[in-house]
């Protein structure tokens, strides 16, 4: 009996209709449509960029053991096999290999379950008969989530670097569990070294916005290479990227690059000190400027990960100059101008914090800010490696309003490469060396690859309605998780600017350090391992925010909703 096929997103629909009699006993449909469309009861996934064709079930075979008695009786087989992760299988004598692609996560062949509450995979084979159609025979089993590679490498990494990696995030001692080791990475996509699939949302940690491993910033880079890598000398490329970054953000007249965030901070702290003739700078409990001596006070990031207060070796020299107060606080700031009057070089601040969770400033604070330095003649800087680009073309400053006298880039402006760059007023950088005495150099700085790819990266930025478009899917994003959390029971608030996000585990409202640390970190933990995986790659601490890009569909955002639910539900 053939029953009505429903047409998913405005796709082609060429499907056949469904097995009755299992879960649900009002017969349905199914359509397939050329785009890649989240499955539910009533709908088939494809690949993105296959055309796909629906099949039914030759056998149904079920098992009392899971929730589930089956999947769905239905599955779309790629007529082209381009990209598809291909794989045995051991389940039928007669079958060829599997024909379709990993679902966000799923096992080459896995199909999700008709109700992504109980998330049930199917094993699938394909069998060609002898009147050539394809046929799916299909066993319900739990999703296995096989990480043997990745132990293999990290054990073996532990041998050869501190803790098995060159970041320490990276170890997943906040969260627990097995580390994974990446394989590769394509738009909003990583794979790992077992092939497990995951949505991610760490994104190199911010600079992947256009999606990771983009085709046009490849081969722009593919070009470079046959010119060279490193000249240690001018080139006309610095001079490309040096006027896009001045044109978009307010506070820069001049920049100089560098090779990351935290030695562009190194050299942003030297030069207002320079400046000012002043030496004691301020910054805020929880917000990270690189792991220069001066910054490890009060720090996020990394060691908010880990529970270090500081750093041990940072000698109590580096840090008597540096005072701190709590984020969003502007009495404090007063206080600390108060008791240090015409002492303070610089103000230092995440203009939205990233490296303490994901925390939004209250717009008053930063106009504060603003006032407080200009009547102190202190520097105020806008440490922007995180929101740089990525909250609004031209920044947090630019979001917000507030116009610092120095800023601090990286990440998006190298477009997946090894940069960063610091800039403000000109009458400030004209203290920067050849132009005037505070000395500062770098080997590989403005190397030829980081400036192609930034270039590149914003230039696609540029382009109308990318702003829109991470707003729209972040936002969506967090709403779900948010909802997901209400509906489990559990205590949540996160929220979202642009393309940037975060969460905590507990009532809220979080507006600076202390609040962060009331998040029940034990629970995101366990969270973050389900989702994991479920195929969702999110950063392994609870004191980190989170990224989307350009890549970041509905259908992604949909599939991270629905295993936040689940994963929700089960804790």
């Amino acid at each position: 009996m053939e029953f009505p096929i429903r047409k998913i997103d405005g796709g082609r629909t060429i499907g056949y209709p469904i097995h009755s009699g299992f879960l649900n006993p009002k017969p349905r449909g199914f359509a397939v449509a050329d785009s890649f469309v989240h499955l539910n009861v009533d709908r088939i996934c494809t690949s993105p960029g296959l055309t796909t064709r629906a099949i039914p079930s030759s056998e149904l075979r079920r098992d009392p053991g899971f929730p589930m008695a089956a999947a769905a009786s239905m599955t779309a087989v790629a007529t082209s096999l381009t990209t598809l992760s291909m794989q045995k299988s051991s389940n039928f004598s007669k079958a060829t290999s599997v024909a379709l692609p990993a679902f966000h996560g799923l096992k080459a062949g896995a199909v999700p379950g008709a109700d992504l509450h109980d998330r049930v995979a199917s094993q699938c084979a394909v069998m060609t008969s002898s009147a050539g159609c394809s046929v799916v025979s299909m066993v319900a089993t739990s999703k296995q989530f096989v990480t043997t590679k990745s132990e293999e490498t990290f054990t073996a990494a532990k041998e050869l670097m501190p803790g098995g990696v060159n970041s320490p995030v990276r170890a997943f001692k906040s969260v627990g569990g097995q580390p994974i080791v990446f394989d590769r990475v394509k738009g909003s996509k990583a794979w790992d070294v077992d092939g497990n699939q995951y949505v991610d949302y760490v994104g190199s940690w911010g600079p992947a916005i256009i999606g990771a491993c983009d085709d046009q910033v490849n081969k722009e880079l593919i070009k470079q290479l046959q010119k060279g890598t490193s000249f240690g000398a001018p080139c006309t490329l610095e001079n490309v990227l040096a006027q896009m970054v001045i044109d978009a953000v307010p506070s820069v007249e001049m920049v100089r690059f560098v090779n990351s965030g935290t030695e562009a901070c190194m050299g942003m702290l030297r030069l207002a000190r320079a400046y000012t003739g002043r030496e004691k700078i301020l910054k805020f409990e929880g917000c990270y400027h690189g792991h220069a001596d001066s910054f490890l006070v009060k720090a996020g990031s990394g060691v908010a990960t880990l529970g270090l207060p500081d750093s041990p070796g940072v000698p109590s020299s580096s840090t008597a100059s540096t005072l701190t107060a709590p984020y969003n606080d502007l009495e404090a700031v007063k206080e600390i101008f108060t008791a240090h009057k015409n002492d303070i070089a610089a103000v230092v601040l995440e203009p939205v914090v990233g490296n303490a969770g994901f925390i939004v400033p209250q717009k008053e604070f930063l106009e504060g800010l603003r006032e407080i330095t200009k009547q102190d003649g202190a520097i105020l800087v806008f440490d922007e490696v995180m929101t740089g680009f990525r909250i609004s073309y031209g920044g947090a400053q630019q979001y917000f309003g507030v116009t610092p006298d120095l800023t601090t880039l990286g990440k998006i402006i190298g477009g997946g490469l090894p940069v960063g760059a610091y800039g403000g007023r000109r009458e400030i950088m004209e203290m920067v060396a050849p132009a005037g005495p505070m000395y500062q150099a770098g080997t590989l700085s403005g190397n030829p690859l980081a400036m192609t790819a930034g270039i590149h990266t914003l230039k696609r930025l540029q382009q109308p309605g990318t702003y829109e478009h991470l707003d729209r899917v972040t936002g969506k994003l967090i709403q779900g998780i948010l909802q997901a959390a209400e509906d489990a029971g559990h205590q949540a608030c996160g929220s979202h600017i642009s393309g940037m996000f975060g969460f905590f585990f507990c009532a809220g409202p979080v507006n600076n350090f202390d609040d962060a640390k009331k998040s029940d970190t034990a629970k995101f933990a366990k969270f973050h391992r389900g989702m994991l995986e479920r195929g969702v790659y999110l950063a392994p601490s609870q004191f980190e925010a989170g990224f989307t890009g350009l890549a970041h569909t509905d259908a992604d955002i949909e599939f991270t909703v629905a295993a936040a639910k689940d994963v929700l539900q089960s804790m």
